[in-house]
């Protein structure tokens, strides 16, 4: 035992060696960006419940985009925020839509940016839900699949790499998966939010994508938190569907589904780090109660360390700053 103890004191001694037997790496090429794109001209404004956040008209879109290219970040994911909202969700699947006008011009200016399109109507429709209602207010899920296959094509058609669908319809990868290869874009893949929680986290994303519902909550299509075994029967239909990436959301109360779902399943592994894990770092680190470069490459270190191939997170830039000793 004394020998066993000694070998792993001298794997520590120094800095040097420690790196030598790392285990797990943050990589640049690992992050993928969120982004709020909204209507009009010469807007970035911050989300004041997202400190370092804004939103972003298509004009000044152009300078944040070059800043990105330039940190060598590899991946956006657009979230498109409308002026114009209805029951249906309409300017979603619209081809002259905010995001797919976002697709566009990102495709022009960087053509080797990996773009995901979020897939999904709360954004767009006036109640805020994920999908259209009924009459009585519940969610027509059939009617809100058909919707969302047709926001996919229009998403892909505009130039998207990946369609990343948050909406948490049953069956949406089977429908999406079809609708895109009857359009002909059998080579655009799925990244699906495959085991996605009804989360307090999510509270200042609502803000960024005025998307709250109007009226009752998304628990009848969001996951149980205390529900692990559903996630991977979530999982598992999502890969029998076609899907092409998993993601897990929230990232930091859920690693432990992050690792089951990477014991379980051979798929790129995607964790979003939400929102809310975001505002309560800032939050510390304005008040000076934590050290925030040390606090989030940890963070990030820890969603590698539990099985996650890429890590969308709002602070994408500053890690790919700090990795390139910029910060």
């Amino acid at each position: 035992m004394a020998i066993q103890f000694d070998r792993h004191r001298r794997l520590r001694t120094s800095q040097g060696m420690r790196s030598l037997v790392r285990e797990h790496y943050v990589r640049t090429e690992d992050l993928m960006y969120p982004l709020f794109v909204v209507e009009g001209e010469n807007i970035k404004e911050e989300i004041p419940s997202m400190p370092g956040v804004f939103h972003f008209s298509l004009d000044r879109l152009k300078e944040e985009m070059a800043e990105v290219a330039a940190l060598g970040i590899p991946s956006v994911m657009l979230f498109g925020v409308p002026n114009h909202k209805d029951a249906c969700g309409s300017e979603a699947y619209a081809d002259t839509g905010i995001v797919q006008r976002a697709i566009r011009q990102i495709k022009a200016d960087h053509p080797d940016m990996i773009i995901a399109a979020d897939n999904c109507l709360c954004q767009f429709t006036d109640h805020g839900h994920c999908g259209v209602l009924t009459d009585d207010g519940q969610i027509d899920n059939d009617e809100s699949l058909t919707l969302l296959a047709k926001t996919a094509v229009s998403q892909a058609k505009a130039g998207a790499d990946i369609i990343a669908p948050s909406n948490m319809m049953d069956g949406f990868v089977a429908a999406i998966r079809e609708a895109l290869d009857e359009a002909g874009l059998v080579h655009v893949p799925i990244m699906s939010y495959a085991v996605k929680y009804a989360s307090s986290f999510y509270g200042p994303f609502r803000d960024a994508a005025h998307s709250s519902p109007k009226s009752g909550d998304r628990k009848t299509y969001q996951m149980d938190p205390g529900n692990a075994r559903e996630g991977l029967r979530e999982a598992a239909s999502d890969v029998m569907e076609g899907a092409d990436f998993l993601m897990v959301k929230p990232g930091l109360a859920y690693l432990d589904m992050v690792h089951r779902l990477k014991e379980s399943f051979d798929l790129p592994l995607v964790v979003y780090n939400v929102s809310g894990e975001y505002s309560m770092v800032k939050a510390a680190a304005e008040k000076g109660w934590i050290d925030e470069e040390k606090i989030v490459m940890e963070m990030m270190t820890g969603f590698k360390r539990a099985g996650a191939d890429i890590i969308i997170t709002y602070h994408a830039k500053d890690v790919a700053g700090w990795l390139q000793g910029g910060k």
